[in-house]
């Protein structure tokens, strides 16, 4: 799944409204491959759920708080876990607790790990459309804070 051309802008954009006490508005950031959403619609289908559409929105405030502000990593980095969960590479996790993709490819961080980046997707309150909730670089034993890297 691309990012749409301005997605970074959008993202960025969002960020700093919310870490503004503002309140972020919904931006369209990307499209799921063909691969993507027939797997994805198949999984839901298997549990009797109604398909979603290829296009992917974002607010962002879950990601600003839990990774920005409490995992301590910057805009920039986040930009770069978001890009690489969405690649146009990433593979459907089938699982019966959330939608989610993960990159199989490994991505060295700026901290020296290996991480897997897995986006996750809330699928109800968008519908059709899947909204960008999450993204987790699995694998980041060694995390930014405020003081700098810190082992978890």
């Amino acid at each position: 799944m691309p990012l749409l051309a301005n997605a970074a802008t959008l993202i960025r954009n969002n960020f700093d409204q919310i870490g503004k006490g503002g309140r972020a508005r919904l931006a369209s950031n990307g499209m799921l491959t063909d691969e993507q959403l027939d797997e994805i619609n198949k999984n839901r289908a298997e549990e009797g759920l109604t398909p979603i559409t290829a296009e992917v929105v974002f607010i962002g405030r879950h990601i600003y708080e839990s990774r920005i502000v409490k995992d301590g990593y910057s805009i920039e980095e986040v930009i770069e876990q978001i890009s690489s969960a969405l690649d146009s590479g990433a593979v459907v996790l089938r699982t019966r607790k959330m939608t989610a993709m993960e990159n199989p490819l490994e991505r060295v961080d700026g901290y020296g790990n290996r991480v897997r980046d897995r986006a996750i997707f809330e699928c109800t309150s968008r519908h059709p459309r899947p909204e960008l909730f999450s993204v987790v670089p699995k694998g980041d034993v060694i995390k930014p804070n405020k003081k700098g890297p810190s082992l978890i």
